[in-house]
């Protein structure tokens, strides 16, 4: 049956979901000019001229691989092989991030193999709500082939509207664990916000999970601003091999909910990481910085401080053994 402990949540007041650290409150004037900008004032080097590098991939191929491979589909999904079976995070197939099919940021690049060409998975792990996290016909799609989907508190219950059957959905709090297919998952927390319409703002959970082999630990930042709870995380459950961390659509204006690339490499230190995987860029445009500048800065501050970075291309293998692969693919040949 569907887990879900919603009704005694620390998380929750006033019958909302909440972030321990007061937030910045953005009203409705910043909200409309921020919808204007975005609208009629888009800088144009936010989408790229050019097609981006993607390697497509097939289900044999996905197939063959060894344990404690990573593949990164886009945006915040990435595909993971632990102890035999395939964990999916944040599933996004869909052309456009947007509850329509003809309006919304639309993908840069085709992702490496459809959803149809995905074998069975173990497991999808979702961090939140929002379209650009969660894809209800990707989630459709998934549901006959999935054994089981791990959400934060109130997510499994989209999911089971969707049709996902009860028993394959485990929701859970922060800093609460679950053990499936010999892989341990702990919603952490994350600081951020939820909701999917105008009237069911933070009406379920967000949360990062970290993501325990037995042999090899990894972390889903899902989306945050930097907080303290990073170091809590790390202090917890580091050290990880690899740290997955958004890294993209920030901007000066929403500071408590992204990280800019400053940020985001303090948490990987904070979080005791060995190798930085930077997501949550080169698929939709989220703001207005330039599509590649989050790669550009992240990849100049790990030059600067002496830390690992893995940029693969999208499809492109990655091993956790040794996942520190710098290609830097956005770049002009």
């Amino acid at each position: 049956m569907t887990t879900t402990t919603a009704h005694v949540s620390p998380q929750i007041q006033n019958g909302r979901y909440r972030n321990p650290a007061r937030m910045h409150r953005s009203g409705v004037r910043k909200t409309l000019r921020i919808l204007w900008r975005a609208l009629f004032d888009k800088p144009t080097d936010t989408v790229p001229a050019q097609p981006i590098p993607v390697q497509a991939l097939t289900r044999e191929a996905v197939l063959a691989v060894p344990d404690h491979t990573v593949f990164r589909l886009g945006h915040s999904t990435v595909l993971l092989k632990l102890n035999g079976g395939l964990w999916l995070t944040d599933p996004v197939f869909a052309k456009r991030a947007s509850p329509f099919s003809w309006l919304g940021p639309a993908r840069f690049h085709a992702p490496p193999l459809t959803v149809d060409e995905l074998p069975p998975l173990q497991g999808v792990i979702l961090s939140h709500d929002h379209y650009d996290h969660l894809d209800q016909a990707a989630i459709e799609a998934l549901a006959a082939k999935t054994a089981y989907f791990v959400t934060p508190l109130g997510v499994g219950d989209r999911l089971a509207k969707w049709g996902v059957p009860s028993e394959k959905i485990r929701q859970l709090d922060w800093w609460r664990s679950v053990k499936l297919g010999g892989v341990e998952l702990t919603c952490t927390p994350a600081q951020h916000f939820s909701g999917r319409g105008l009237s069911d703002g933070n009406s379920t959970l967000w949360c990062s999970w970290v993501i325990d082999s037995g042999e090899r630990r990894v972390f889903f930042s899902g989306d945050s601003g930097y907080f303290r709870g990073f170091k809590a995380i790390g202090d917890r459950f580091g050290p990880f091999d690899l740290t997955m961390i958004e890294t993209g659509a920030y901007n000066e204006q929403w500071p408590d909910v992204h990280m800019q690339p400053e940020e985001t490499m303090q948490a990987h230190i904070d979080l005791r990481g060995n190798v930085l995987l930077p997501i949550h860029n080169g698929t939709f445009d989220l703001a207005f910085h330039a599509w590649h500048e989050p790669l550009d800065r992240i990849a100049a501050l790990a030059d600067a401080q002496g830390q690992r970075l893995a940029t693969p291309v999208m499809g492109q293998a990655l091993d956790l053994a040794a996942p520190h692969v710098d290609t830097r693919w956005w770049r002009p040949a």
